[in-house]
C-alpha cells in the first residue's frame, strides 16, 4: 500500500464518474466527480435523499459504486479485495457519526485506545497514543470517564479522538453536530477546524448550510448529482480574471 500512497500526491480522494444504483433501479449518485487534496476541510451539503450519505458511504469504502473510478489515499478502490479495504479504512479512513457510538461502561482511554486496536501496536503504545488524542482534543482529564459520566459534547470529543488517533489520510464526520446542543455543537466544529489548522483533512456531511458555510470549501448535492463546488466555482472566477488582464 506504501507505494500506491506515495503516487497519490496531494490527492487524498478522488471520484470519477461515481453512480451508484441499487436494486429497484434507485439511482443514489450519478456521474459524480470529486478531488479532495490533503489538508483540505470542505462541506458535503445536501438535503435528505439528496445523496451525501451514500457519497459519504462510496468515499468510506463501506461501499462500492456502480460505475465509474474511486480513489482513496492512492488506492484504487475497485483493485482491492474485502480485507484489503478494511485495512484501508483502519488505516487511512476516520469516521465520526451523529451517534457517538462509545461502548457502555468503558473509559474515554479504552474507547479510543480501541481504534489502534488492528494497526499491530502494542497495548501499552496504544493507551499512550490514546492519552494523547484525548489531550489533543481537550480531555486529557477525562481518560477514566465512561460515557453515563461524560456530556454530549465531551462524548463526541472523544468519538473524534478515536477518529484521529491512527492519524488517517481523511476524516469523514457525518452530521457531527446533530445530537448536540448549539453550544455543545460549536465548540465541536471549533475543534474540527483546529485539527483542520494542524494538518488533518476533514469532510463534514450536513444538512445545515450554516455548518456549511462555515467551512472553506462546499460541495452541494441534488438528486445524487454535485449541484456546485465552491472549490470549481473559485477556480473558474480565477482563471476569468485572468483572462481580462
Amino acid at each position: 500500500m506504501t507505494a500506491l500512497a506515495s503516487a497519490a500526491g496531494s490527492s487524498v480522494v478522488v471520484l470519477e464518474e461515481v453512480t451508484r444504483t441499487y436494486a429497484g433501479g434507485v439511482t443514489a449518485l450519478v456521474g459524480v466527480s470529486l478531488t479532495v487534496h490533503r489538508g483540505e476541510m470542505a462541506a458535503i451539503v445536501g438535503p435528505s435523499g439528496s445523496g451525501k450519505s451514500t457519497l459519504l458511504n462510496v468515499i468510506g469504502t463501506l461501499d462500492r459504486p456502480t460505475s465509474g473510478r474511486v480513489v482513496i489515499d492512492g488506492h484504487d478502490v475497485a483493485a482491492l479485495s474485502d480485507r484489503q479495504l478494511s485495512a484501508l479504512r483502519a488505516q487511512s479512513i476516520g469516521f465520526v457519526f451523529q451517534q457517538f457510538h462509545l461502548p457502555a461502561g468503558v473509559s474515554a482511554l479504552d474507547s479510543v485506545a480501541y481504534g489502534l486496536l488492528y494497526s499491530g501496536t502494542g497495548q501499552r503504545a496504544r493507551r499512550e497514543r490514546a492519552a494523547a488524542a484525548l489531550e489533543r482534543v481537550g480531555l486529557g482529564r477525562r481518560l477514566d470517564h465512561r460515557p453515563h459520566e461524560l456530556s454530549g459534547g465531551e462524548k463526541q470529543r472523544v468519538a473524534i479522538a478515536r477518529a484521529v488517533v491512527g492519524e488517517p489520510a481523511v476524516l469523514l464526520a457525518d452530521e457531527p453536530t446533530g445530537a448536540l446542543d448549539s453550544k455543545a455543537g460549536a465548540a465541536v466544529m471549533e475543534l474540527l477546524h483546529e485539527l483542520n489548522e494542524s494538518g488533518t483533512t476533514i469532510l463534514v456531511i450536513t444538512h445545515d448550510r450554516s455548518i456549511a458555510d462555515s467551512l472553506p470549501r462546499q460541495v452541494a448535492m441534488l438528486d445524487g448529482r454535485v449541484q456546485s463546488d465552491s472549490a470549481t466555482a473559485t477556480a473558474t472566477d480565477s482563471a476569468a480574471l485572468g483572462a481580462t488582464c
